[in-house]
């Protein structure tokens, strides 16, 4: 039996904020390029296809690139600025209350908007405050910052939603513990969580405890990052593909935002970016299966045990 979708309107799915500031677009466009030159037209190409959610850092080095596509969109007026959910994140060098604002001011200039909708500190880790975002010491190590504590952070994040300019605060690469810790001590909660997320690693527990607080779990990774064991070839992935007439791509997206999760891809063909967002509301069938038939788990990033991003090269 194959099933098909008509009119479905599942890629213009928005999931809204808990504090009353706006909705995200669950179909989300990550910008970690591995070639920073192809990032302006990535963009651009996410934006002809309906992508209005983009996910950005300061660490990957081409908020500029980023912005020259946004500027474009935005003066032609194919897009209007309130259409746009823009994200981006404060490393982790920049942990220091007094560098949260400065930090958040020049991915501001760079990406060439006058407000952020949602800022995520991008790790829980404080690295060593200053412009080398890899601070290692001579045996390759990692230099973290012990003077500073994630609530300090969070109240800087605090202040800069009091300002105006940025919609809404959230966290990435956390843990469920230290999320509750944060939960617990904030005056502003977190609207948005961003975590590794897909079929193999469903966070189940995470995406509960995200629900009970009215916040958004955003997956990085929902196809498993092209990494061994390939969430794409899995059995049931391909077999609900070949019913439902879809690719197992389009399968995994589906599933993420319909069990109540936004998602990031990221990719630099047009074929896939088009592919990424052309997506249909999968059967209750479908559902059950991968949540009931895929025990396989595994997690591709490391970077919850250490602030170190698994999938960013150390040196541009």
């Amino acid at each position: 039996m194959t099933y098909e979708a008509f009119h479905d309107e599942l890629n213009t799915t928005r999931m809204p904020l808990n504090n009353g500031a706006g909705a995200m677009p669950a179909v989300g466009f990550g910008t970690l390029m591995r070639d920073l030159g192809t990032t302006t037209e990535a963009v651009r190409c996410a934006l002809q296809t309906g992508f209005r959610h983009f996910d950005c850092a300061e660490r990957y080095r081409n908020e500029d690139k980023i912005g020259v596509a946004f500027q474009e969109v935005l003066a032609a007026g194919t897009v209007r600025r309130e259409d746009l959910f823009v994200t981006t994140k404060l490393w982790n060098t920049n942990h220091r209350p007094e560098r949260v604002k400065p930090a958040f001011e020049a991915s501001l200039q760079r990406l060439q908007v006058d407000y952020i909708d949602c800022y995520l500190i991008h790790t829980p880790f404080a690295f060593q405050p200053g412009d080398e975002q890899d601070p290692r010491d001579v045996y390759g190590h990692v230099i973290y910052d012990r003077e500073i504590t994630l609530l300090d952070t969070w109240r800087a994040l605090e202040s800069l939603v009091d300002e105006g300019r940025c919609k809404s605060i959230g966290l990435s690469d956390i843990t469920l513990d230290a999320l509750k810790t944060i939960v617990a001590a904030a005056r502003i909660k977190p609207s948005v969580v961003q975590i590794e997320s897909h079929p193999y690693l469903p966070e189940w527990e995470m995406l509960e405890f995200c629900r009970l607080h009215g916040i958004i779990l955003l997956a990085f990774a929902p196809l498993g990052h092209g990494m061994e064991p390939n969430v794409l070839e899995e059995p049931v992935m391909t077999g609900i593909a070949r019913r439902v007439q879809k690719t197992p791509a389009q399968v995994a997206l589906a599933w993420a935002v319909q069990r109540g999760t936004a998602f990031l891809t990221t990719s630099a063909t047009p074929s896939h970016i088009r592919e990424n967002f052309d997506l249909a509301t999968l059967p209750h069938r479908a559902m059950h299966e991968i949540k009931e038939e895929i025990t396989t788990r595994v997690r591709f990033n490391s970077v919850v045990e250490t602030g170190v991003p698994g999938f960013i090269p150390r040196k541009a």
